[in-house]
């Protein structure tokens, strides 16, 4: 394994690093004042339009969709590596309100592209795939439901049933990413088309749903630890009370939603890793700024032990997250999500709980500063916290990697 960067990845990193310094950093101020003016917290600060046009100028665009052996993304994104691409979302996350949206490798249209380039008709990709490359239009994927536990996929309850040449679509789901956004426009919907069949994992499918579809209601907004979520906009308690869609709007076949799913998720955690890890990189530079501009105790708080001690450790846990993340995504690209399957769920474990606690070490340093607005910290540290919940809880995902470890004993 040879992590080293190639020629392109050093090059995009290069102007990747110049952008954020010049275009993104700057506008994070500038798009707080913006919101406080907006009719909507949801509606888009004209800021960040400004950002995603000099990033499309710039060839800083949709970067993150993969041109694999398997054809997924061929043509469509910057035709990068898993392991090209880990490097900059590495940067996207010191600013993850702005910097993925203004690259167009937002979650949770990531993933949506990601599985419309490699299940969609034809007609679908026209349709919804070519307007989000183009960032013409945002879109949400609908599956956690509040009345189950929906980290068992398969206790999902909304139904998706076949009546002529449609389907009817039944259902609540909340904390459903993107759906506030008012550029949002479609949703991929989890539900089931045989709730009684005999294989659990071959019950549900994936459908699209325009968001303008008769019945489909976006109730209320849901907060992250008191924070609206701006960096995905926003999560929704959103219903979909008999929506009629055409059969064609069914993604792959009927009973393929799990699959789906599992296939979209790989390279989804691969992006939410490497921004933490940049998330990590952030509140490790703040610390180290707070740490030598502040004095207690009739010392600067870079000589107290405990805060080398914090300092240190933090760097010591993001080298050894990257390196677990990069291998991750070079076995992606060498030998295909499964092989890499207990790599994939090593991250997702190890990331954010480690993340969190370095965000932790940093709000403490800052004192009162760092539960407040002035700092990212406290929304960052709401992030990491949220994702041990996101894509599955840490819990699953444990459980599944124990099961494949015994597996080799029993």
């Amino acid at each position: 394994m040879d992590f080293a960067f190639d020629a392109r990845t050093e090059e995009l990193r290069e102007r990747l690093l110049a952008f954020m310094d010049t275009r993104v950093y700057p506008a994070e101020a500038v798009a707080r004042e913006q919101r406080e003016g907006l009719a909507s917290p949801w509606d888009t600060p004209a800021v960040v339009e400004e950002l995603k046009a000099e990033a499309r100028r710039q060839g800083l665009w949709n970067l993150f969709l993969p041109d694999t052996e398997g054809g997924v993304g061929a043509g469509l994104g910057a035709g990068l590596t898993n392991l090209q691409y880990a490097p900059l979302a590495e940067i996207t996350g010191r600013s993850p309100d702005l910097a993925p949206t203004a690259l167009n490798c937002a979650a949770p249209d990531t993933g949506n592209m990601e599985l419309l380039a490699q299940f969609g008709s034809e007609p679908q990709k026209k349709q919804w795939l070519e307007p989000l490359l183009a960032g013409e239009i945002r879109s949400a994927f609908a599956m956690t439901e509040p009345e189950v536990a929906s980290s068992d996929a398969t206790n999902v309850r909304t139904r998706i049933e076949r009546d002529g040449d449609d389907y009817v679509v039944t259902g609540r789901k909340w904390y459903i990413s993107g759906a506030m956004n008012p550029d949002c426009a479609v949703f991929i919907v989890m539900g089931k088309t045989d709730p009684d069949g005999a294989d659990v994992r071959r019950r549900q499918s994936m459908i699209l749903v325009p968001r303008d579809a008769p019945g489909v209601e976006v109730r209320r907004a849901m907060r992250v630890y008191g924070y609206e979520d701006h960096a995905h906009g926003g999560h929704a308690e959103v219903v979909f009370d008999g929506v009629r869609v055409p059969a064609s709007n069914l993604v792959g076949e009927e009973g393929g939603g799990f699959a789906i799913a599992q296939a979209r998720l790989g390279p989804g955690r691969i992006h939410h890793c490497m921004r933490l890890i940049g998330m990590a990189e952030r509140a490790i530079e703040l610390m180290c700024r707070r740490a030598l501009s502040r004095t207690a105790f009739g010392r600067p708080l870079a000589d107290q032990g405990v805060v080398g001690n914090w300092i240190a450790d933090a760097r010591v846990t993001v080298e050894q997250l990257r390196l677990l993340v990069l291998k991750t995504a070079w076995l992606m690209d060498t030998v295909g999500n499964r092989g890499a399957h207990t790599e994939i769920q090593a991250i997702k474990i190890a990331t954010p709980r480690a993340v969190v606690g370095i965000l932790d070490r940093a709000v403490q340093l800052h004192g009162a500063g760092g539960v407040s607005q002035d700092f990212p910290l406290a929304e960052l540290w709401g992030a990491a916290r949220t994702l041990q919940l996101a894509d599955g809880p840490d819990e699953v995902h444990q459980r599944s990697l124990a099961r494949r470890e015994l597996s080799r004993y029993r």
